[in-house]
Order: C-alpha cells, then structure tokens, then sequence
C-alpha cells in the first residue's frame, strides 16, 4: 500500500510511509501540548474557553506553533493518503483542507475572549478584529471538513468491508457534528463547550488512527 516517490526537490525521496506516520503523531501531539497548556496556563478553564485562546498571551507562541506544527503534520499525511491507490480523491482532500486550517489558525489567532488570558474582561467581546474573523471562519472550515472526511471515509470502509473502521468513522462524524452545533445552539454552556473540546480530540484520535491503519 506505500511506496517511495520522488519529490519535487529531485534528488530526495519521502516515503508514503513517512507521510502517513506523520498523521499518526499529528493528533496526539495536538492534544497532549494543549492538555499541558490546561493544566498550567493561568485562568483557562476548557468549560469556558476553546482551545485557539491559548495562542493569546506571553505564552501564546506555544499553542501558535502547536497549530503550525500538527498543521503540517496533518498536510503531510493528506499527501501520503493520495498516493494510496484506494484512497479515493476527497478523503485525502478534506484532511488536507483541516491540516492547512490549522496552519491558518496559527498565522490568525482569535481574539482574547471571556477573561484569558487574565487581564481580558469577563464575557463576550464587544468587537472581534480581523484576525480573530479570519480565525472564526477558518474554524468552521476546517471542523465541517474533518467532519465531512469522518463520513468520506466510513463509505470507502463500508464499500471495502471493514465494517469496524466504518462504524469508528460514522460515529466520529456524527458525534463532531452535533457537538458543533450544540456549541451554537447552546452558547456558553459549559457542557457543550466541554463536549465540543472532546469531540475535537476524537476526531484528531481518529485520523491519527487513520494514519497508522493505512500504513500498516
């Protein structure tokens, strides 16, 4: 299923191999640097603030590279999903879309909101500037399309016979895409906050399962 390419620089040579071990690392990576952030940054709390606000602050460049670099990663592994001859064309595209989303939301970060970092007044913001606009519709971008490559993908397992990977892939998608309404329909909840934070590591868990089922 993997198989040495050349690379546009031409004399080097990526694996797909390579490629889809970076998705594999993509999302652990993601959720255990912002879970450390959680536990030491000052005046976050996950039931009231979404992850992006921890690229404000003295410490925001840890969670603007932690975007940039898991980005990448997630690019990569998009490219090593297209070289797969089963692949199809709009999984690997839709998880190139989400990994090129979170390079954009480390280059356009959102806005201090609802206290943090400390310092920030407390509730909504009264204006939103141009990056954190920016960042509000990458986001949307980047979370329809993970969700839409959940249910790309369980149809091509389902098509292929794995009936397991289809099932892990339709309930990844479906649990995203209420929890993402949720966070609209009940703004400010802390449930559906929380709920929502969860939904994202799942579907960072699931592609990076992805990953290291393709490659295997």
């Amino acid at each position: 299923m993997t198989e040495n390419v050349p690379t546009a620089t031409g004399g080097a040579v990526v694996s797909t191999r390579a490629l889809l071990t970076c998705g594999m690392i993509a999302g652990p990576l993601y959720v255990a640097v912002v879970v450390l952030q959680m536990l030491t940054r000052e005046g976050f709390d996950i039931g009231r603030h979404p992850a992006s606000l921890l690229s404000n602050g003295a410490l925001g460049w840890i969670q603007i590279a932690n975007f940039a670099v898991s980005g990448l990663l997630f690019v990569a592994f998009a490219i090593g999903l297209r070289r797969l001859p089963d692949a199809g064309r709009w999984g690997p595209l839709l998880v190139g879309v989400f990994g090129a989303g979170m390079v954009l939301a480390a280059v356009f970060s959102a806005d201090p909101v609802d206290g943090f970092p400390p310092g920030t007044p407390l509730g909504p913001p009264t204006t939103i500037s141009g990056p954190g606009l920016v960042h509000f519709f990458v986001g949307m971008i980047v979370f329809l399309a993970q969700i839409a490559a959940c249910f790309v993908f369980a149809r091509r397992f389902a098509a292929g016979g794995e009936r397991g990977w289809a099932l892990f892939s339709v309930l990844t998608g479906a649990y995203f895409l209420v929890a993402y309404v949720a966070l609209f329909a009940l703004q400010g909840n802390r449930v559906a906050n929380i709920a929502f934070a969860v939904a994202i590591a799942l579907a960072l868990g699931w592609a990076s399962a992805l990953a290291g089922h393709v490659r295997d």
